[in-house]
C-alpha cells in the first residue's frame, strides 16, 4: 500500500479564506482599545496604517518566496534554499525550533483573548477563563482532525461568518455616527517627534500582531493548486481586504463612542453595539466576535501544524513528526503537538506577555532573515524562473528589514528573550544535527 501524500486541493478562494480568518482573530477587537491607550490621542489610527504598510511590504517577500517554493512548511523551505548548504540547515532549523514554541503561543494568545471576550456573555473568574481557553484549543484540534479537502470547505464557511461580522460592525457604525473624529494632528500635536515614534512603535507591535497570518497559505504550499498564481494573489487580496476592514472598523467605533471612552473598555465592540441596538443585540454581536476568534485559531493551528512535519520529512527534526494520517493524509502528530502545547500555554500565560513574546521570537529568525534571503536568492539564482517577482525590488526588502528591526526593539525585554531562544537553538542544532541524519 503506497504511503499517504499531501494533496493539492486548496484553490484561490479557500487559500484567501484561510489567510483572512487567520488574520482576523480576537486581536483587532481586543487591540482596538489597547492601541488607543498606548498612543493616548486621536492619532492612534496611524498605528493601524503602519501595521498595514508592514504587512504589504513583507507580504511581497512572502509572495515571491511562496510562489517559488510551494512546499509544506513555508519559511522552513525559504530559509533552507536562501542560505544554501552551509547556513541553510541552521537557519531552517532555527525557524522550526522557534515555531515549536511560538506557534503554541499564538494559539494560546487567541484562546486567552477568546476567554476574556467570553466574559461579556458570562462573567468568569480566573479558573473559568482558563477552562474556556483550554476547551477552545481542544475543539480546534478535533475540528482539524480530517482531510484537507474538508478543511477547505470549513474554512470558507468560517470566513463567511468573519466577513458578515466585520461588515455588520462597520455599517452599523457609519449609519449611527454621532461623534466627530479626525486622525490628523491638530493644535500642538506632531507626528514628527521622538516621543510619538516610541508610542507608535509600541502600538504598532499590537496592530502588526492583528495583521499576522497573511502568509498562512505559504505553510500550506504543498496543498495549494496552481501555487505560482494562487499564493501571491491570496496574500495581497487578504492584506488589502483586512486593512480596509480594520481601518473602517476603527473609524466606525470611534464615530459612535469617543476614543477617550473606548480606550477604557475591555469589551469595546460589545459596548459599541449595545449603545446602538441595546443589550440583546450586543450579546449576539459578541457571539459573532467569538466566531471570528474561533475561525482564526482554526487557521493558525492548520498552518503551523505543517512546519514540524516539513522539517521532519526533510530529516532535520524528530522523525515522528513526519507521520501523515493513514487515511486522511494530514500531519496528525504535528497537529497534536501544537495543540497540546497551546493548551498548556492557554491556561498559564497572560495575553500581553504572549503577544510580545510572539513578535520578539519571530522577527529576527523569520521575517528579517527571509527578507535578506530574497536578496541572496536573486543574486545566486537570478529572477528568470520566478513565478512571481515582487514589485519595486529592492524597496520592499529595505522597508521590511527597517520596520521589523524597529518593532523588534519596541518589544523591550522580550527582544532579549528572543535572542536567548535563538542562541539555545544554535546549540541544540550543532549537538543534534548528526543524529537527525543517522535516524533518517
Amino acid at each position: 500500500m503506497p504511503s499517504p501524500q499531501l494533496k493539492r486541493e486548496i484553490g484561490l478562494l479557500q487559500a484567501t479564506s484561510i489567510n483572512m480568518i487567520d488574520m482576523v482573530g480576537i486581536g483587532p477587537f481586543v487591540m482596538l482599545s489597547l492601541v488607543i491607550q498606548i498612543v493616548g490621542s486621536n492619532l492612534f489610527l496611524w498605528a493601524w496604517i503602519f501595521g498595514a504598510v508592514t504587512a504589504l511590504v513583507d507580504g511581497a517577500i512572502w509572495a515571491e518566496l511562496g510562489a517559488a517554493y510551494p512546499l509544506a512548511g513555508g519559511s522552513y523551505n525559504f530559509l533552507k534554499a536562501a542560505y544554501g548548504k552551509k547556513w541553510g540547515p541552521l537557519m531552517s532549523f532555527l525557524f522550526v525550533w522557534q515555531t515549536c514554541l511560538q506557534a503554541p503561543l499564538v494559539v494560546a494568545s487567541g484562546a486567552i483573548g477568546f476567554s476574556h471576550y467570553f466574559g461579556y456573555l458570562v462573567p468568569l473568574g480566573e479558573a473559568g477563563r482558563k477552562a474556556v481557553s483550554g476547551t477552545i484549543v481542544v475543539l480546534i484540534v478535533l475540528l482539524l482532525y480530517r482531510n484537507i479537502k474538508t478543511i477547505g470547505k470549513i474554512s470558507v464557511f468560517l470566513w463567511a461568518g468573519v466577513i458578515i461580522t466585520m461588515l455588520w460592525i462597520i455599517i452599523s457604525g457609519f449609519m449611527h455616527r454621532t461623534v466627530p473624529f479626525t486622525f490628523m494632528p491638530s493644535g500642538d500635536q506632531s507626528m514628527f517627534t521622538g516621543s510619538f515614534a516610541i508610542l507608535l512603535g509600541q502600538a504598532s507591535g499590537k496592530t502588526i500582531y492583528s495583521y499576522l497570518g497573511y502568509y498562512n497559505v505559504c505553510h500550506l504550499g504543498g496543498e495549494i493548486r496552481e501555487p505560482g498564481r494562487n499564493i501571491p494573489r491570496s496574500i495581497f487580496i487578504s492584506i488589502i481586504c483586512i486593512a480596509v476592514l480594520y481601518l473602517c472598523m476603527n473609524l466606525s467605533v470611534v464615530g459612535v463612542i469617543p476614543w477617550q471612552e473606548a480606550m477604557h473598555s475591555d469589551f469595546v465592540i460589545s459596548m459599541f453595539m449595545e449603545k446602538i441596538y441595546g443589550h440583546r443585540t450586543a450579546m449576539v454581536a459578541t457571539g459573532l466576535v467569538l466566531w471570528v476568534a474561533f475561525a482564526s485559531l482554526f487557521a493558525v493551528v492548520l498552518g503551523y501544524s505543517r512546519v514540524p512535519y516539513a522539517a521532519a520529512v526533510d530529516g532535520h527534526f524528530f522523525p515522528f513528526f513526519a507521520r501523515l494520517h493513514p487515511t486522511k493524509a494530514f500531519p496528525y502528530v504535528s497537529l497534536l503537538f501544537i495543540g497540546a502545547l497551546g493548551f498548556l500555554f492557554s491556561i498559564q500565560l497572560k495575553l500581553e506577555h504572549a503577544i510580545s513574546a510572539i513578535l520578539a521570537m519571530r522577527i529576527l529568525v523569520q521575517f528579517v532573515a527571509q527578507a535578506v534571503g530574497v536578496v541572496v536568492l536573486r543574486r545566486r539564482e537570478g529572477t528568470r524562473y520566478l513565478p512571481f517577482r515582487m514589485w519595486l525590488y529592492p524597496l520592499p526588502v529595505i522597508l521590511s528589514v527597517g520596520i521589523w528591526l524597529f518593532v523588534w526593539g519596541a518589544t523591550g525585554k522580550f527582544a532579549f528573550y528572543g535572542l536567548a531562544l535563538a542562541a539555545i537553538g544554535v546549540i541544540v542544532f550543532y549537538v543534534t544535527r548528526n543524529r537527525w541524519k543517522k535516524i533518517t
